[in-house]
């Protein structure tokens, strides 16, 4: 199987697997329980905390562990809105962004709170002249995610986050595509709160962090114990939090190395694309995105008849669109951009790991140039 489908999600790394099995078969005491054995999963717990704030630069208290990336995201902007309600009811993010994040806005709007959505360009960067033009003293948090995950596109944090603060406004990120791939120093950068996924770097599922800026005030998403500092209740999943912060530590143990092996596959693939494959073209930013992550529309064929063609020869990778019942449902993130719906329909993501290879690359080429000769043919 070719697996070029990474930024939906990773396989585990060998050293992840190995601390899980053992964990899950013989580490089963609750962190929060009294005696000896417990402390002791407590401490890994702890531990695990503390690495993790070490790739950030932050503390350990800044580190809250979640189930994932959509609590995350669903908990910084609820959470925030809640506790800032005083100074504010007013809320930005942009159009692109993942729908934990837009379906949070909308659960708030609901609720009596007003958001601005920002657009983006053709390329898919944020418009930071809307942004100054939106921001006003009763904005209490500016989300915009750090990279793109449909286009691969990475955000300006830095200005974003200056012009966040311009207004006493905190700034959040969904860092899902971004965290274990990017050094992120979240002091330099002005990011107050950080969402971040364990799957997506090679660690378990069901496990993901938020950072928070320590005296920043944040109401619990979660009600009943005193897990994690008192606001995010619920017994922890102690493995898949050693798991995550394994996965953490080894993703920037040799991030340059690492990086840069991704990135000259990912340049030799678009390189192979371009002269295999007539009528195709890139979307989002060429230069400023994700090292591992492509987009590409390929003209004359059904991005989702695409994918389940190559799925039949064992290779994986993702679409623009969404199959909704008997309909294709266009991305809302090409739609930003200004695709056309026939365009959109005809763009697949290709996204690679430090797991992929030279060879996968010709091989995938070869095979995505039959099926879309063949697609045309047809269509």
């Amino acid at each position: 199987m070719i697996y070029f489908d990474n930024a939906a999600t990773t396989r585990i790394s060998d050293k992840v697997y190995e601390i899980m099995q053992e964990g899950l078969r013989h580490r089963y005491a609750n962190p929060s329980a009294g005696y000896q054995w417990a402390k002791e999963e407590r401490k890994k717990v702890e531990k695990a905390r503390a690495d993790i704030a070490d790739t950030l630069h932050a503390q350990g208290k800044e580190i809250y562990f979640t189930s994932g990336g959509s609590e995350s995201d669903n908990w910084a902007l609820r959470g925030i809105a809640d506790a800032y309600k005083e100074k504010g009811r007013h809320l930005i993010t942009s159009r692109i962004e993942h729908k934990a994040v837009l379906k949070s806005c909308e659960f708030l709007e609901k609720n009596g709170y007003e958001v601005t959505y920002i657009g983006v360009d053709h390329r898919g960067n944020i418009k930071l002249d809307e942004l100054r033009e939106a921001i006003r003293p009763d904005t209490i948090l500016v989300s915009v995610m750090y990279a793109n995950n449909e286009i691969g596109t990475l955000m300006k944090i830095k200005e974003i986050a200056r012009i966040a603060h311009s207004q006493n406004a905190l700034f959040h990120t969904d860092a899902v595509q971004a965290y274990g791939h990017y050094e992120i120093d979240c002091n330099k950068l002005g990011i107050d709160l950080l969402s971040a996924s364990g799957h997506k770097f090679h660690g378990p599922k069901g496990v993901g962090f938020l950072y928070k800026r320590d005296g920043i005030r944040i109401s619990p998403l979660i009600y009943g114990g005193a897990q994690e500092q008192r606001v995010r209740a619920g017994t922890e999943y102690t493995i898949g939090i050693e798991g995550m912060a394994v996965a953490a530590k080894e993703a920037y143990a040799d991030f340059s190395q690492e990086s840069l092996k991704i990135k000259q596959m990912r340049d030799l693939l678009w390189k192979e694309l371009k002269e295999n494959i007539q009528e195709i073209s890139l979307v989002g930013e060429k230069e400023n995105r994700a090292y591992h992550h492509l987009s590409v529309c390929i003209k004359g064929v059904n991005a989702l008849n695409l994918a389940d063609q190559l799925g039949e020869r064992k290779i994986c990778i993702s679409t623009g669109s969404v199959c909704n019942g008997m309909q294709l449902k266009v991305s809302h993130v090409l739609k930003a951009i200004g695709m056309s719906e026939a365009d959109a329909k005809a763009t697949i993501r290709i996204s690679l790991s430090r797991y992929n290879n030279r060879d996968e690359i010709s091989t995938f080429v070869e095979e995505l140039r039959s099926t879309v000769n063949i697609m045309r043919q047809i269509y």
